[in-house]
């Protein structure tokens, strides 16, 4: 298989501060012009579950009420996955560009997670008006508004 190098270009921070990314000093150029953007995809690294166990993993012991009971990885948002990347739209608070930080609602990376990539989301490339999904999760919120006051103890086993 191919080898890829990456990068971090920055780390998840959480703290009583609230939540940002802060990007190494020489990506902050990067963030020339992202003000005006809402949301922001963000690609992180799931640095607490990368090793080979993990990443042979294919095969998941369902995390959801109501789904299937065995579920491929690719069917789910396990961080124990070939390539641990996670992937989450975040509702963008503040940006301090010239010192590269951008604070955010919610992200469900761990304090101290390495940022892989940023992108502005776009409505015409990243929203899909009716996407079909599982019977098993057709009640969970349609949006990531509504995810917020969404009772997640009602669809996970743990």
């Amino acid at each position: 298989m191919e080898q890829f190098n990456v990068k971090a270009i920055g780390r998840v921070q959480v703290d009583d501060q609230g939540i940002r990314l802060v990007l190494a000093p020489e990506y902050i150029p990067a963030l020339t012009n992202l003000e005006g953007f809402s949301h922001i995809n963000v690609l992180w690294w799931f640095n607490q579950c990368d090793g080979p166990d993990a990443r042979a993993k294919l095969m998941e012991k369902s995390p959801y009420k109501n789904s299937p009971e065995v579920l491929g990885t690719f069917a789910t948002r396990s961080p124990e996955r070939p390539n641990p990347i996670g992937l989450t739209c975040c509702h963008v608070t503040y940006i301090e560009a010239q010192k590269g930080i951008i604070g955010l609602a919610y992200i469900d990376a761990e304090n101290d997670t390495p940022i892989l990539d940023i992108k502005p989301y776009t409505p015409s490339l990243d929203r899909v008006a009716q996407p079909a999904v599982p019977a098993w999760c057709q009640h969970w919120p349609k949006s990531v508004e509504e995810a917020g006051d969404f009772d997640w103890s009602t669809v996970f086993n743990f």
